[in-house]
């Protein structure tokens, strides 16, 4: 990634969830600086929860060679916070001269890189629709009333659909689309995700396809970064495995990575999880296609996942202790807010 903005003549366009004050948010910002030095159109929107230790001065010195940094809904700590300030920017895009992107899961931290993460790099001509995309969220980073249908609306790109979803309870449109998806598989499901707390619709079509005789499979991090969500997804395992879903835990580190691939020919892949917080409350970006290049990289990406990861073991998850039962039927209320 360091290595396309280094090569930008005419833009940088960042969208991310977090950039780290560590080794790695330094190597971005240095780049990113110089870009600006060279009279690069440079420009950066961070979600303002996301951005942690990260302020205006870290970026001083880009903001003085005319680089634009903005923070997404900045939290207030008042009646908000579980509103306004509980909806975050969860996107993650670098946009390079109309001609290269990143779409996918990473964000810009040291942490991040020892995690499994999913980025896809293309290099075509949908680089200028998502930087109008970009643009969109770039001038409502602090509005709280927009065209919520204008900027949440289906974008098509030859062969490819980019799904973005708003904070709405009743429009999802990233999580009715992998219900579509799931639902037309034929042989296979592949889902890499390290948040798995699926809503009613999700699961059903899950199960669904497993009756059918199609190969549900879903690859979680043995541990990731949000203790509570891994104890009560705990309360979804059994249930969905007896029903016929393959679980699979990755053990080397985090899995980070947000794929979805069926039939080895559509896929999904960009910055929503599998859970009720992404599909609700948060503004994310996906990517989906048949692109037989595409989807052969991402069924080896995650191939590569499972070699790395062990089996869910229903047996010891049915002998689990009754302290865990217990913290996974009280967090149940609290589901859609992790």
């Amino acid at each position: 990634m360091i290595e396309d903005i280094d090569i930008a003549r005419k833009y940088v366009y960042v969208e991310t969830f977090r950039v780290g004050n560590d080794e790695i948010g330094d190597r971005f910002r240095r780049a990113l600086t110089q870009k600006a030095k060279e009279g690069i159109d440079v420009r950066l929107l961070i979600d303002g929860w996301g951005a942690g230790s990260v302020d205006h001065d870290y970026f001083s010195e880009l903001t003085a060679y005319g680089g634009q940094v903005r923070f997404f809904e900045k939290i207030k700590y008042n009646t908000d916070i579980f509103t306004r300030s509980h909806k975050r920017n969860h996107r993650k895009l670098l946009l390079i001269d109309d001609n290269i992107s990143w779409i996918g899961s990473s964000n810009l931290t040291a942490y991040n890189m020892n995690w499994r993460e999913s980025m896809l790099r293309l290099k075509n001509g949908i680089t200028y629709t998502l930087s109008k995309l970009f643009m969109q969220d770039f001038r409502i980073y602090n509005k709280y009333v927009f065209n919520k249908a204008y900027n949440t609306r289906l974008i098509k790109y030859e062969d490819f659909e980019i799904l973005r979803d708003a904070p709405s309870i009743a429009v999802k449109r990233i999580n009715q689309r992998f219900i579509k998806m799931i639902r037309a598989a034929k042989r296979m499901v592949l889902i890499e995700t390290p948040y798995f707390l699926p809503g009613y619709f999700l699961r059903k079509a899950m199960m669904d396809a497993a009756k059918r005789g199609v190969k549900v499979t879903v690859i979680l991090p043995k541990q990731s970064d949000v203790n509570l969500i891994d104890v009560l997804r705990n309360k979804y395992l059994g249930p969905l495995h007896k029903s016929g879903i393959r679980f699979l835990f990755f053990t080397p580190n985090n899995l980070h990575a947000k794929l979805l691939l069926v039939d080895s020919k559509s896929f999904a892949i960009g910055s929503s999880n599998f859970d009720y917080r992404s599909f609700r409350y948060m503004y994310e970006i996906i990517l989906t296609g048949e692109d037989k290049s595409i989807a052969e990289q991402i069924e080896g990406h995650i191939h590569k996942t499972i070699s790395d990861s062990i089996l869910f073991d229903h047996k010891k998850w049915a002998e689990r202790p009754l302290i865990n039962r217990f913290f996974e039927r009280l967090l149940l209320p609290f589901r859609h807010l992790l």
